[in-house]
């Protein structure tokens, strides 16, 4: 058993509960710079206060956070709500969003192979997608890739992926690379917007593992 695995058994052990992961894809290109980041930041600490005022789901809900610009960083591997430490993320470089897209599915892949190894029972994850620009910077054929791969998950059920456009994003673009509707965030309302995915989340962790959960439409967003 290698040291990773062994942790993870521990880490289940103390804590069997059902998991419901959630990834944080988010843009830090260097057009997010100022009130954008600074309101992201800000978003990111009301989303973990919100999520472990809820005892349930601080204990289900797993949160990882993987950034994109000229780069694609894991800044936060899974971890439970009541583990989450916010990060205070930076900007710059380009927009690598194909590839984004692509390191957010294989870590899905990857924390599906852990829960099955250690019997852990999980929900569909979520991967959550914010950014301000389009693809920039990379080969269009990992764009498309990546597009293709979200309508196979999405198709077979094993991810629902959401995509938020911040004021200057390419909705049209965006529309073409996921399934699911993309909604364009009124302003800089990430307060609302983490508070939104907070009450989804916790309404996801409360349900039978099966259940289909109905979403309430993003006052903080238009469609």
């Amino acid at each position: 058993m290698t040291p990773s695995s062994t942790l993870d058994s521990i880490e289940f052990a103390e804590n069997p509960e059902p998991r419901c992961p959630c990834i944080l894809l988010l843009d830090t290109s260097s057009s997010m710079n100022g009130a954008p980041i600074n309101a992201l930041n800000q978003g990111l600490r009301t989303f973990r206060d919100s999520l472990i005022r809820d005892s349930l789901a601080s204990r289900r809900v797993e949160i990882a956070v993987v950034t994109f610009d000229s780069e694609v960083r894991l800044i936060q591997d899974f971890v439970t709500a009541d583990q989450f430490q916010p990060p205070t993320l930076a900007t710059g470089g380009l927009t690598h969003m194909g590839s984004g897209i692509h390191r957010a599915l294989d870590l899905i892949q990857s924390r599906k192979a852990q829960y099955r190894a250690n019997g852990v029972v999980y929900y569909r994850p979520w991967v959550f997608m914010i950014t301000d620009g389009e693809p920039q910077g990379e080969s269009e054929e990992i764009v498309r890739q990546a597009s293709q791969r979200i309508k196979d998950e999405e198709a077979n059920k094993r991810v629902a992926f959401f995509a938020v456009g911040v004021e200057g994003a390419n909705m049209t673009r965006l529309k073409d690379i996921v399934v699911r509707a993309p909604v364009k965030l009124i302003g800089l309302n990430f307060a609302e917007m983490f508070i939104w995915l907070s009450a989804s989340m916790q309404r996801v962790s409360q349900s039978k593992v099966d259940d289909q959960i109905t979403l309430t439409p993003p006052g903080w967003g238009t469609i």
